[in-house]
């Protein structure tokens, strides 16, 4: 375990998560959910956490692992289509995952998933959370729309993940 990892976690409070993603921002992200998924038969999930739990911290688990553990958890991978993507980003370490179930994963490539994961982040490094987080939902979207349309009649789109981003 790196010391200045483990003092980063302990030092990101609540009220650091609040400065980044104030309620305003948090509306914002679900409200841009919300309409993209009314375009397409997909889930997007976004979810931001300020550190890890200090049990995770000590095994060192990795931003990855936890979006992988939050991906199973949540029930991303639950969708009727296996069409659902998570949003994971970690504020204490200033990183984003984005995980893709494998109805999506088989049809985009991770390369495209890490730019994307790429691009919020420099985002971030610039303050610019909710601008990051609307692209990013945006771009998903595209192509969810593109491989998961929705149905003409707007019939078998049901919402089956909430559209509020979870802050852990």
């Amino acid at each position: 375990m790196e010391l200045t990892r483990l003092f980063k976690h302990l030092m990101t409070s609540h009220w650091q998560i609040r400065q980044c993603f104030p309620p305003s921002v948090l509306t914002a992200i679900e409200q841009a959910v919300a309409a993209s998924e009314h375009r397409h038969r997909g889930e997007l999930r976004v979810v931001v956490e300020g550190s890890l739990p200090l049990g995770l911290l000590l095994r060192n688990v990795s931003a990855r692992a936890r979006a992988t553990e939050l991906f199973s958890r949540l029930r991303i991978w639950d969708t009727a289509e296996n069409s659902g993507i998570l949003i994971y980003l970690q504020l204490a370490d200033r990183r984003v995952e984005i995980l893709a179930d494998r109805g999506i994963a088989t049809k985009v490539p991770q390369a495209y998933w890490d730019g994307l994961c790429q691009d919020m982040e420099r985002a971030f490094s610039q303050g610019s959370f909710k601008e990051g987080t609307l692209d990013a939902v945006a771009k998903a979207g595209v192509l969810l729309i593109e491989h998961f349309p929705a149905m003409a009649n707007g019939s078998d789109n049901p919402d089956e993940l909430p559209d509020r981003p979870l802050i852990l």
